[in-house]
């Protein structure tokens, strides 16, 4: 008995002081992050990129700035469109050589 006993004290006190999930609620998780996006962007303002791709929402990118602000850039500027076909080619050239 006694063991059983020590058994789901131990299982509770685990349950107590487990920290809180940091799940975000699906409402919340299936936003779009970009509601409006930016069509003129030069190459050189940017440091990264980040290509999103939620459900119910089309392709996003998020471009972070040097000035480290985030702004949402339109997938279809032509130099984007070129970055990614040579991102494209790129990653079918490596597969071939492997």
């Amino acid at each position: 008995m006694d063991m059983k006993l020590l058994a789901v004290v131990a299982a509770l006190m685990v349950v107590t002081y487990m920290p809180p999930a940091q799940a975000k609620p699906i409402s919340l998780v299936e936003r779009c992050h970009c509601r409006s996006t930016v069509n003129s962007l030069p190459r050189s303002y940017i440091r990264e990129l980040r290509f999103i791709h939620t459900p119910n929402c089309p392709f996003q990118v998020i471009a972070k700035l040097k000035t480290n602000k985030e702004v949402c850039v339109n997938p279809e500027i032509r130099w984007l469109q070129q970055y990614l076909k040579n991102a494209i080619n790129k990653m079918k050239k490596s597969k071939q050589s492997n």
